[in-house]
């Protein structure tokens, strides 16, 4: 779930039935090589990319552009140790404070102004900035939502979400605002993409590094770190051939292997700083080719959405609790529909469909991420969709969220065609 910035406009990509995100702001180059020369363990694997390395800061208007410079010196920092050990890093983020906070005693104008400065500088200095949740809880005021859906109308940078759920419960008046400002950016968006840059969470605790569900409300000055892990996954499948437990103890001792490399590093850049390392989120993220979708099917030996994809889902799951790091975040399974080449391909071909996602999601996942809708969707649709994750996850009391991204235009059967490299097109399904 880009985890994830909506992207700059770019390259077709068109799956029919045969979050990352932000290509202004990539870091590195995403080739992935040999981990010949990683630690013990991997030697036969393909080195995963590092996705995300995360910086949360509180912003002061007047020493934003300092504030933010301070924070690149970490995360430059802990790239150039990636670096040194052969891994790519395709990301730098940087999570302000909760939008309300942010944009506390300006006018609209003037809040608008300063999400686009910011916007501006992200493009320029090369990071990923996200804003926090534009409500928190109930009691909070809706009007950050609406300043949130015409900045996202229009900016291609910022990242923004809002919590559906949390300890007190179902947060239903968040998620009619949810659901309201999903409505507004279908319409007001180029190509509806304004969605791709706003996720509903629940249950989401701070300092998570994957986008757009990152945030934070403390004082700042924390780092985090998460990884492209889906080719992992893949290659232990391979090898393992179906079996469970050996399925799990290996995916467990691969993805031990970097989340220990990451460990190492951020504590290594925020030692004898004042900033502080708050762990690692093991979750194997896809995106394009580095599919999860395809690990799946190496475990099942059958299309994503048949018998034995909630089983390779816990097998995933098992060994992402099982890594013995300190851990952020999700920490589970990321299924983004039209992140993954395959997956989209599938969502096109009708092999799963959002029941399937929620059902998949209570023993693993991210909730719904990136899953295309009629352009017609009604509100009170999108707040019965928003409703079932939360209720999902507050049951549970486990960390999901809901990307939905309606296409403007677009009705059950026909293709989505957002112009994004990030994004894989694929065929919009009937409302569940």
């Amino acid at each position: 779930m880009f985890p994830c910035l909506r992207p700059a406009l770019a390259c077709v990509i068109l799956v029919s039935g045969s979050s990352i995100a932000g290509a202004a702001t990539a870091t590195a180059p995403v080739t992935q090589t040999s981990v010949a020369t990683a630690a013990p363990g991997a030697a036969a694997y393909t080195r995963p990319k590092v996705r995300a390395i995360t910086t949360f800061v509180r912003l002061d208007r007047a020493h934003y552009e300092q504030q933010i410079d301070e924070a690149l010196i970490v995360l430059r920092a802990a790239k150039d140790e990636f670096a040194k050990q052969g891994y790519d890093t395709e990301t730098l983020r940087i999570v302000t404070q909760p939008l309300p906070q942010l944009v506390q005693g300006q006018s609209d104008a003037e809040a608008l102004a300063y999400l686009q400065a910011l916007d501006e500088l992200s493009a320029k200095d090369g990071f990923m900035p996200a804003v926090g949740p534009a409500m928190m809880r109930d009691s909070d005021d809706p009007h950050a939502m609406r300043i949130l859906e015409q900045a996202l109308s229009v900016l291609t940078h910022v990242n923004a979400s809002a919590m559906i759920a949390g300890d007190d419960g179902i947060h239903w008046k968040v998620i009619h605002e949810s659901a309201a400002l999903v409505r507004y950016l279908t319409d007001h968006s180029p190509q509806s993409q304004g969605n791709f840059s706003f996720t509903a969470t629940a249950m989401l605790k701070p300092y998570g590094p994957f986008f757009p569900g990152a945030w934070h409300d403390g004082a700042g000055r924390q780092l985090s770190i998460g990884f492209e892990g889906a080719n992992i996954v893949q290659e232990v499948f391979a090898r393992t051939h179906g079996h469970f437990a050996e399925s799990v103890a290996e995916l467990t001792r691969q993805l031990t292997v970097h989340a220990r490399v990451a460990e190492s590093i951020g504590r290594k850049v925020t030692a004898g700083k004042d900033w502080t390392f708050m762990g690692v989120d093991p979750t194997p993220a896809p995106l394009g080719d580095v599919s999860i979708g395809a690990a799946m099917e190496t475990y099942t030996g059958a299309p994503f959405g048949s018998s034995g994809t909630m089983t390779a889902a816990l097998v995933i799951t098992t060994a992402v609790k099982a890594v013995p790091v300190r851990q952020i975040g999700y920490s589970g399974l990321m299924v983004p529909v039209m992140e993954d080449k395959l997956l989209a391909r599938r969502w096109a071909q009708g092999t799963y469909n959002t029941d399937n996602l929620l059902a998949y999601s209570s023993v693993c996942g991210t909730g719904l991420d990136t899953v295309p809708y009629p352009g017609d969707i009604s509100t009170g649709q999108l707040e019965r969709i928003f409703g079932d994750v939360a209720a999902l996850a507050w049951k549970w009391h486990k960390p999901l969220s809901a990307r939905l991204q309606p296409v403007q235009g677009r009705k059950a059967g026909e293709s989505t065609e957002f112009h994004s490299q990030y994004l894989f097109n694929t065929t919009v399904h009937p409302l569940p």
